[in-house]
């Protein structure tokens, strides 16, 4: 493959504090929370909206948020839950319960309202929003970044900053730097399946299938889980996925879906991600028929939208100051450095259509390894911060863990709450000198906790968990 230099000058712009790249969950609340604390920060976004794969991606349904006992999430997480309740923006079905005292319970939002919320929060912090925008090349001294290239309509343009937060996912800036990381087919085997999820109207709610509350909704679920057995043996469907989620309601008439795997995506090869969103589009088209065949109150069902973003599980995740492994999930180890508490299964999906691997998928999801009411799992700081590196942090999906903590805490939830000890530590660096891989975590869980986390652990340190 031949290679090329840029001849043109590439335009330098002013420095910023903190540049955040990515503009999901893990990023909008690093940019946000960093801006508050009177950052002057940068955020790049790759789609037209913020909040990734809750409004790009069409995965509207926050992970769970309580541990069956209590609110776990706290800070920017909070705001936006209770926000979003106050507008009407959850499911019309959510319940308090939902977000004070139901174990494992995901709570649906309508992911235009989350839209216009995050546009307002970072517009109220100051974030200097770009979206259409990537980095695409970093420029990088031993383990300290000192500027990136970013590309979008306008050309190229070279942003320094005094820190960087990425939250692109695929820890594409970590890779871009020379960070290490464990990636899919070469440092983890199995390869998690993608699901390109699609939003439905005409689903009639009030079907006495339905029941009168969320309740019924429940027992729908399960309904449409036996159906979708049956309509494998009259093979209906292209492949015979047994792994069915249910719809979810998000409003008098209208569903989401997350379901439908394509398995096998490479999220880190672009024809890959261009067959699975072929795919992706054709089994909507098979789920919209099946509901309208097999299941009550889905006759005048129509499929509305797929997403024009393919929701990828794992691609990367860096190689961190410290790895959360699945020992200390079942544990349910806390940490003096943790940024958040966290209780969800290990949502480590099918990774094909045997019947032995959706039974080891129903084991590890309904309890078997489960974490139980009023139980929690620590997110340590330490697994935000590449190994080595000075000024560079992660959040969302490529933090540093094992595969199936990772299908545990690799929901957005837990992504917004990264996303905030993210962006304060990059403040606080940036205050006190000291690099991301010796950051005084005492200090940041006294700054956390200032801002509305909930961090209930008794003993801190001012040295990271390794």
């Amino acid at each position: 493959m031949s290679t090329y230099t840029l001849k043109r000058e590439i335009p330098i712009e002013d420095e910023f504090d903190v540049v955040v790249a990515g503009g999901g969950p893990a990023g909008t609340a690093a940019a946000v929370c960093a801006a508050r604390l009177g950052a002057k920060v940068l955020l790049l976004e790759a789609t037209g909206c913020l909040g990734g794969m809750g409004t790009s991606g069409l995965v509207t349904t926050f992970g769970p948020i309580s541990d069956g006992k209590q609110m776990l999430v706290g800070g920017l997480m909070k705001q936006i839950v209770l926000a979003l309740q106050q507008r009407g923006q959850l499911g019309p079905h959510v319940v308090p319960e939902y977000l004070h005292s139901q174990l494992n319970r995901w709570v649906p939002f309508k992911p235009e309202g989350l839209k216009r919320l995050l546009d307002e929060l970072v517009q109220d912090a100051g974030v200097d929003v770009r979206f259409f925008t990537r980095v695409i090349d970093a420029e990088v001294t031993d383990t300290k970044i000192d500027g990136v290239v970013i590309s979008n309509v306008e050309g190229y343009r070279y942003i320094r900053a005094k820190t960087y937060v990425d939250a692109t996912g695929d820890a594409a800036l970590s890779d871009l730097c020379g960070a290490e990381c464990k990636v899919i087919l070469r440092d983890i085997d199995a390869v998690a399946p993608s699901t390109l999820c699609s939003l439905y109207s005409g689903v009639n709610w009030d079907d006495p299938a339905y029941g009168e509350d969320w309740r019924g909704i429940d027992a729908a679920k399960a309904l449409s889980k036996k159906l979708l057995l049956k309509a494998i043996d009259d093979e209906h469907f292209t492949q015979p996925d047994r792994f069915m989620p249910g719809m979810n309601k998000i409003g008098k008439q209208a569903a989401q879906l997350n379901g439908g795997h394509v398995f096998n995506l490479n999220g880190l090869d672009v024809r890959s991600l261009s067959d699975g969103m072929i795919f992706g589009r054709k089994l909507a088209v098979e789920y919209e028929s099946f509901f309208r065949k097999y299941m009550p109150g889905c006759e005048n069902i129509e499929l509305l939208s797929t997403a024009p973003v393919m929701g990828v599980r794992d691609t990367r995740r860096i190689v961190g100051e410290f790895e959360l492994l699945f020992e200390d999930y079942t544990s349910g180890r806390q940490f003096p450095d943790q940024i958040a508490v966290y209780n969800r299964p290990t949502d480590v999906h099918p990774t094909d259509t045997s019947e032995k691997e959706f039974k080891r998928f129903t084991q590890d999801f309904e309890g078997k390894h489960g974490l139980g009411v009023g139980q929690s799992l620590g997110i340590p700081y330490s697994i935000l911060v590449p190994k080595g590196w000075t000024n560079l942090w992660v959040a969302g999906r490529c933090h540093s863990s094992d595969t199936k903590v990772h299908g545990s805490i690799r929901a957005q939830s837990a992504a917004y709450m990264m996303g905030q000890a993210a962006g304060t530590a990059a403040v606080q660096s940036i205050a006190t000198g000291q690099p991301a891989c010796d950051l005084d975590t005492e200090d940041l869980v006294l700054r956390l906790r200032e801002q509305g986390a909930n961090l209930p652990q008794p003993t801190l340190s001012k040295t990271m968990t390794r």
